[in-house]
């Protein structure tokens, strides 16, 4: 048998990594300044991290959802203290797609609609329901195509009054930054807009925090930055640093009913220790903090370099939109400096490291992007 090959790979395989080094089978070193899509959140192999899970292995790996799990509850107090929204309920499921899957369902069974107002270049998933709100026709199926989702431009707030004026949205789901477009920020008077309007039509705010949350800006969520609350906040890749969890932080509003939600793995022991490893991790070591320092290091590093057409983003959620002649920088950046990062299309490199990322770290990477833009 073989793969089903929808994965364009590089040729190199990383066997081995601590905090922000990988070690390929060959023995070469890189820096990893990406994460895997911004999973990797506290370094990988934290020994704390190791610890807690090998304990729990050790104890139990899983059971299933039909009885009492302590860390379910345990992380929900620890999570709503350090996110600020101790007064939602959360549900725990195994990846970011399926979070925003279940928010959508929530917010339909809450206000008896179907519609969802999303926005252009959006990206929410993969899944059934996350890829029709996902602006990408190259990736939706026609079993996927439907009626209930409508796109509006990001920060056009007439538009969104427009549209839900019309009496008939369930919720508008947006990015706290849109990841895969090129990082996109929503503006903070869009958001307060948004919030008003939600209020005034009767619809759900929810936020994708997938890629945006968990310390990756300064900020625990990304729409704290603008002093707004949402009535449903997703979560998902850093939040377990490499072991699959999501979540759905869920206002108070918003009742619950046996049967309403369900999932096989989500919230298992392991998973819940994952979590927990992370919250305690982000906390002693002032991660959210750190974050913002480095990400205002690489601004004032990279903004005005003569590569970049555009710096975007906040804290380590950073894009780079490159200028003209330096499409292949990404390429030379891994293969000759052996620093891995992500894109955005062609002309867009993001940053997504760790959020222990070190200065060290960082100036290396800034003198290896002098060193090959000269």
């Amino acid at each position: 048998m073989n793969l089903f090959e929808v994965y364009k790979l590089w040729d190199i395989e990383p066997i081995k990594g601590l905090d922000t080094t990988l070690w390929d089978k060959e023995g070469e070193v890189y820096t990893d300044l990406y994460g895997g899509h911004a999973v990797i959140s506290v370094g990988h192999c934290h020994p704390h991290y190791v610890k807690m899970l090998s304990e729990q292995l050790g104890n139990l790996g899983f059971y299933s959802n039909a009885v009492q799990n302590s860390l379910q509850r345990e992380l929900a107090v620890r999570l709503g203290k350090v996110c600020g929204y101790d007064d939602y309920s959360l549900f725990l499921c195994n990846s970011g797609a399926e979070a925003n899957e279940n928010a959508l369902k929530v917010a339909s069974f809450h206000t008896g609609k179907a519609k969802v107002l999303a926005f252009r270049k959006a990206f929410h998933g993969r899944t059934s329901g996350a890829v029709a709100a996902t602006d990408n026709p190259k990736i939706q199926s026609p079993f996927n195509a439907t009626s209930n989702i409508v796109f509006v431009p990001l920060n056009d707030i007439e538009a969104v009054d427009k549209e839900l004026s019309k009496g008939d949205f369930a919720a508008v789901i947006i990015e706290g930054i849109q990841g895969v477009a090129g990082i996109y920020e929503p503006t903070a008077d869009f958001l307060k807009g948004l919030r008003s309007l939600c209020d005034k039509y009767g619809c759900v705010l929810i936020l994708d925090e997938i890629q945006s949350g968990y310390g990756r800006t300064g900020r625990f969520f990304a729409h704290q930055h603008c002093d707004v609350r949402a009535d449903i906040i997703t979560m998902a890749k850093g939040m377990g640093n490499g072991f699959p969890i999501g979540g759905v932080l869920i206002s108070p509003s918003i009742k619950a009913s046996y049967g309403m939600l369900g999932t096989t793995f989500g919230g298992n022991h392991l998973a819940c220790t994952a979590a927990l490893a992370v919250l305690d991790i982000i906390e002693d070591e002032h991660l959210v903090e750190n974050a913002e320092k480095m990400g205002e290091y690489f601004r004032k590093a990279l903004a005005n370099d003569k590569a970049v057409k555009e710096y975007r983003g906040k804290g380590l959620m950073i894009g780079l939109e490159l200028n003209e002649g330096y499409i292949g920088l990404r390429d030379r950046l891994l293969f000759e400096k052996h620093f891995f990062t992500g894109a955005a299309g062609a002309n867009v490199i993001r940053l997504l490291p760790s959020l222990t990322v070190s200065m060290e770290t960082a100036e290396s990477f800034v003198n290896a992007w002098k060193e090959l833009t000269l």
